[in-house]
This record gives C-alpha cells, structure tokens and sequence, in this order.
C-alpha cells in the first residue's frame, strides 16, 4: 500500500514552515512503514509509521517518537515571555562569570587560557593551537557593555593591546575569533582609526590563506584541508573589505563561503568538519574530521560554528543564499537535541558507549548556537520560525545557567560553564571548561538582558 498525505494539521502551532507539506508512506503488510519527502528548503523531518500505530520519525538514524519530538518543540515557540525571574537567573550567571574572569586575571595576570584541567585554567597541557586569546579579553567587552564599568573597560583594553602583534599571524586560520572579539567593540567605542587599522590588518592577513585552486580558506592544518570553523573568521575579511572598498577581499570571502556550504553543509543541514582538496587540481577529495565521531557524522561544536557563521556573514552582506544555509543548519540542530537541549559532542554519537566517545555532553556548542540563534531569530524572514530560534535558545541559556552546567556550585572550578569538549580525539579539554564557552555563553546573555523580550515574541 502507498499513500500519500498531508502532514500541518497534527502539528497546531508548530510553524509550517518547520514542516514537510506531505509524506509517502510504504505498507508492505505488517513491516514498519517508512516515508520520506524530498529534501528541499523548508522541510526537515523523515517520518516513519509503525504498524502498531506509534509514529515515529528520524534524520541519519536516529529515532524518536513524533508527538513527543514535536511536543518539545512546540514548547520553544510557547515558552513563557521574558520574565523578571529569567532576567534575575541570567543576571546572577553573568555576575558569576565576572567574578571567575576576575579571579583568573588576578592569579594568572596575561595569561590566556584555552581549556581547564580538572577545573584549573593553568596546566601544562597541549593547545593543539592557538586561537582563544580574543574571547577572553571579548567577556571583558562583554561586561563593560552590561556594567559600563570602567574597571572591566581597562581591563577589555589591555588585554586586547596584548593581542595586537597577531594582526600579522599566518599560522592560524582563527583571526577573526582573536579580533572581532576584542578590537571590534573597541573600536565601536571609540572610532579611533588605530584600531579599525588593526580589524583590516587581520582580515587581510587571513585572506592570505586563499587557494585559488578549491577556492577556500586553508586551515592551520595543513593547505589542502578546510574547516567549518573558518564560518566563524571569515567575517573579519567580509568587514575589512566593506571597511576599504576592497572588491578583492570581497570576492576571497564569498568564495570561500560558497565552497564551504557547497562542500562541507549537507542537504539536512548537517555539517562536516573538514573538507579535502588536490593541491594540484583543486578537485574536492571528500569529507573528514578532526575533532568530529566521523567524517560524515555530525560534529556538535561544527554545526554550531556553521549556524552562527553563516548568519554572521548574512548581516555583513545581506545575501539570502547565506541566510537559507544558517536555517538550515539551524532546522538540524533544532530537530536533533536531546530533552535537557544541551548536544552530546557529536549528534551521532552512540550513547551506549563509554565516555568520551558516548555521552558526552558539549555545553560550549551550545553555547555557541544559543548566541547564534538570538540573531538569526531577528533575520529570518518567518515569523514562526523566529520564535522558535528565540526560545530555543532560551531554553538553552535556562539549562547553560544550571548549576549542572554552571559552576557557581561547584568549589575551585575555575571556568564559567562546565561540561564542553575542545578535542576527543586528542584527549585535550574534555568535560572541561573551555574559553569559547564561556565567552558564548556570556555573549549571548548579555544580548538577551540588554534587548530584553524579542520583538518577535
């Protein structure tokens, strides 16, 4: 038996733009039914019907029970208005976040961390490289936007002077993580030509990591390997070519965007780490990891990188084809977390597996995509599908802001969040605190007690 029919009206609320408008149902008599839709822009769900009755529905293999997935979701969207209490809640978590950067610069004076061991920032463990040093003197912007505070701009201030010297680097794809994070606010401060001339330096610099032949960034690993974290840099060259006029730049960084959606993004929105190249011919070799499960699973912190990248990149240039890959990106991510909202470190990790490999929990990723999703909220063109960015990431910042998750209960652990992965593999910064983290974390709190309630809420 075949059918076909349509699938809005079980879903009262949930925004049709979330939904497939029909699926294909296969009977062959008592088996599991299986449906699929095609995978066009606006759908997100594979549905499976099993001859019991119970609907289920999945994406890469993974299952759950429709009502109980769409269930969940409709509470993003239905998730109560901004409140005095949840503002007090964020409050108390920023609060908290100060005085553990507080505690760090004063015991550890120009020092910038990148992960903790055993929750102590200083260790003689491998960075693996070096790429975190923007998001600490970024907090420092971060709480003197809150506070206005004049001691934390002193503070935001020296320790971006102390950044200043890799405007030149070549060695790290990860420039506009070091950059946009400490110069930017600082010279949206302040105007001063100075500093927009450190913001261009760096994102000339970065561009010079292009190859011709693939038409992308390199990363630090190696020239013929691509990163999803370079999403995250690539708005330092975006905002240096606006910046200067520079039609050159421009063309580099769309480029590259355009590679890394092309190469890296999946059809269901999904991410791979790492793409490959032929340094000869420029051919695409295929997909790979480093810090992912494997080279076509779903890499947590990635797609996280992918989603606020690509939005990033849509409010430099206004370019819809970039926006549509962010809510892609965001529709996976939406559709695959698990009931507390917080992502395992790979979203095809097997759970019955031991730790690290199995359940791990990847707080920095979400993190990252709590602070992403409060801007694509506002971009989005879909009404429904800007409440339920809002309040997803919401009810992240609610789980994040738990002393599960935040160490304010947690005596002489150093980092703001616990529980985020730098590298599995590498055994580096696993069920830690991590720099990036915290930053997010901070950032996209701060967003939310300055704007208070979206205006699409």
């Amino acid at each position: 038996m075949r059918e076909t029919s349509d699938f809005g009206d079980p879903v009262r609320g949930f925004p049709q733009a979330l939904l497939p408008r029909s699926a294909t149902l296969d009977t062959p008599g008592n088996a599991p039914v299986f449906g699929r839709f095609p995978l066009k822009y606006g759908h997100l769900l594979r549905l499976t019907v099993t001859f019991s009755g119970t609907t289920r529905w999945t994406q890469s293999y993974a299952w759950f029970r429709l009502p109980e997935t769409l269930n969940n979701l409709r509470k993003h969207i239905e998730a109560p208005p901004m409140s005095d209490e949840r503002l007090a809640t964020y409050n108390q978590a920023l609060d908290f976040a100060q005085k553990q950067v507080e505690r760090l610069i004063e015991k550890h004076p120009d020092f910038f961390p990148i992960y903790t061991v055993q929750g102590k920032w200083f260790h003689e463990g491998q960075l693996w490289t070096d790429w975190t040093g923007g998001f600490l003197a970024g907090m420092m912007w971060q709480f003197f936007r809150r506070t206005r505070d004049a001691a934390w701009r002193h503070r935001a201030e020296r320790y971006s002077r102390l950044l200043e010297h890799r405007k030149t680097d070549r060695d790290v794809h990860d420039l506009g993580f070091i950059f946009l994070n400490s110069y930017l606010p600082w010279y949206e401060e302040t105007k001063d030509p100075a500093l927009l001339d450190v913001l261009i330096q760096a994102g000339r610099t970065l561009a010079l990591r292009f190859m011709e032949k693939g038409q992308y960034l390199r990363s630090f690993l190696a020239p013929n390997s691509l990163f999803i974290d370079i999403m995250m840099n690539v708005p330092i060259i975006f905002y240096a070519a606006k910046m200067t006029g520079d039609a050159e730049l421009e063309r580099i960084a769309l480029a590259h965007c355009r590679t890394t959606r092309d190469r890296l993004v999946r059809a269901d929105g999904s991410t791979a780490h790492e793409g490959l190249f032929d340094l000869q011919t420029g051919e695409f070799l295929g997909q790979s990891t480093q810090q992912g499960l494997r080279a076509d699973s779903c890499w947590a912190r990635g797609l996280a990188w992918s989603l606020y990248g690509f939005s990033k990149v849509y409010a430099l240039t206004g370019r819809e084809e970039f926006l549509e890959v962010a809510e892609r990106n965001a529709r996976y991510w939406l559709t695959h977390l698990p009931e507390d909202k917080i992502p395992y470190w790979d979203f095809d990790a097997d759970l019955t597996q031991p730790l690290p490999w199995g359940p791990q929990k990847e707080s920095s990723a979400a993190a990252i995509a709590a602070s992403g999703l409060l801007d694509l909220a506002q971009q989005t063109a879909s009404s429904d599908c800007g409440i339920a960015y809002h309040n997803l990431a919401l009810v992240m910042l609610d789980a994040l802001c738990d002393p599960a998750y935040l160490a304010i209960d947690t005596p002489g652990w150093e980092g703001v969040l616990k529980h985020g992965v730098y590298h599995t593999r590498k055994n580096l910064g696993v069920d830690e605190s991590v720099m990036w983290g915290d930053f997010f974390f901070v950032e996209a709190l701060t967003k939310v007690v300055l704007s208070g309630p979206s205006p699409r809420v």
